[in-house]
């Protein structure tokens, strides 16, 4: 990696996950991966290229970007989404293109692909700069009162975003009770269970899945009724996300999805698309708090560029500082801290023997913590993202592949767009003694609250 040359990191590093230095046993790792998933890693993952074990099955970590590149591009199809991944995740967004795998996949991948153009993108800006608008003005309203918790107001500020461009007219769809449902499955029901670590098979119930399938069903009936409403009538003047996906089609195929199958992705598209941009907003907002300078230069970035109006697309190439913000925040935090595969054969991945049913694992947040691929790696340093680009496959908030996250470049300009509005009208401060705890159950949160105080500028 380049050296920097703008801002010196500081001498105290933000939040950390502590890493495990001592082996431990079945039912230790099962109840650390309930509490925080992130807390089983090997603190030696974050120094060496690759880590094997056995923790009811054969495992490995990669953190060597060639092997990950086998994983994700070379050998897809060798190396589909585990059944943990799958256990927790099918209840609430069926077999989506998340959870797909091979043909299935890739006729709704196809689909869906033209949603996500970069003109389809951009067009959406509106929505986004409205919510940067909102959002300010809720922090404006205590600014210089009281401590405000940033990545609460993030989480309302993105779900603003993603429930406007899902359902715009918003006909028949109650977006608290979508918010309420989808919180609800992620507390109950996100957690790892024992049963998940043995690999024992889907239909042996899992407790806390069946406590939240309630308001997973009303959920799915209501979105079903809106898409039917959808195409029976008419939709917003200009085209949502339910929209282009009711046009979309498999160029291929001519295929079209069913009710069902819009209604498992638009759902994908709603916990992935607002939960893990918020995530990422409250962790960057963290990060500038915990740095006064990097923050001051973002600032001025942002001022430069509005003035006292709020961000828009068009904006974006103007605002290389406060990506660069946004990208270290996701290299620190990634939203999904762990990418999980399972072996279908036997294979070699960096010189050590993997056989069929071994689990594969890319500890995303390892990965990027890796001293082997980034120097003082646990420090926050955006100048990274402002010079040569890190190394493929060392840097994957997103994924990588023909499997890369199909809205990363919503996400990233949404996160862009409300970032440099705030950075841009108030100078954020932490909360003496009220640190955010990094803690993964599905994505990778701030427990405890991003707590700052703002002050207009």
């Amino acid at each position: 990696m380049p050296a920097d040359t703008a801002v010196l990191a500081p001498t105290r590093l933000p939040v950390r996950v502590p890493l495990v230095t001592k082996p431990m046993s079945l039912l230790q790792s099962v109840a650390a991966a309930r509490r925080n998933l992130l807390s089983i890693l090997p603190d030696i993952a974050t120094k060496q290229p690759m880590v094997s074990g056995r923790t009811g099955v054969r495992w490995h970590m990669l953190m060597d970007p060639k092997a990950i590149r086998d994983v994700l591009l070379e050998r897809l199809d060798d190396y589909p989404k585990s059944n943990v991944t799958k256990n927790l995740l099918e209840p609430a967004i069926g077999d989506s293109m998340f959870i797909a795998e091979g043909a299935h996949w890739r006729w709704q991948r196809r689909a869906a692909a033209p949603v996500f153009t970069h003109r389809n993108v951009t067009n959406l800006g509106p929505v986004m700069t409205a919510a940067a608008e909102t959002a300010s003005a809720r922090v404006a309203a205590v600014a210089g009162h009281r401590a405000i918790d940033m990545a609460a107001e993030m989480v309302a500020a993105t779900f603003d975003v993603i429930s406007a461009v899902t359902f715009a007219d918003g006909a028949g769809f109650d977006r608290a009770a979508v918010h309420r449902a989808i919180d609800g499955y992620i507390a109950e029901a996100g957690r790892v269970s024992i049963l998940d670590v043995l690999g024992l098979p889907n239909w042996i119930p899992r407790p806390g899945r069946l406590l939240s399938a309630g308001g997973l069903r009303a959920m799915k009936q209501m979105a079903d009724a809106s898409i039917e409403a959808r195409r029976g009538g008419t939709g917003p003047d200009v085209p949502d996300l339910l929209d282009l996906l009711l046009a979309g089609e498999d160029p291929e195929t001519k295929r079209r999805m069913s009710t069902a199958e819009l209604r498992d992705n638009l759902l994908t598209f709603i916990v992935a698309g607002h939960e893990t941009t918020a995530l990422t907003l409250g962790w960057a907002l963290y990060l500038c708090a915990f740095d006064p300078d990097q923050q001051a230069l973002a600032r001025d970035e942002a001022r430069a560029v509005l003035g006292d109006r709020a961000a828009t697309a068009a904006d974006l190439p103007a605002l290389p500082r406060i990506r660069a913000i946004v990208d270290e925040a996701l290299r620190l935090y990634p939203p999904a801290g762990i990418i999980s595969r399972t072996a279908q054969k036997p294979d070699t991945l960096g010189g050590r023997e993997i056989r069929a049913g071994d689990t594969v694992m890319i500890p995303i947040y390892a990965l990027h913590r890796n001293a082997l691929l980034w120097d003082d790696p646990d420090a926050f340093r955006p100048e990274r993202f402002l010079g040569a680009k890190p190394e493929r496959y060392a840097y994957l908030p997103f994924g990588d592949g023909p499997r890369i996250c199909i809205g990363a470049s919503f996400a990233l300009q949404e996160a862009v767009i409300i970032l440099a509005t705030l950075l841009a009208r108030f100078r954020f401060a932490p909360v003496p003694g009220r640190d955010p705890a990094p803690v993964m159950i599905l994505t990778l949160r701030a427990d405890g609250g991003v707590w700052l105080t703002a002050e207009a500028v």
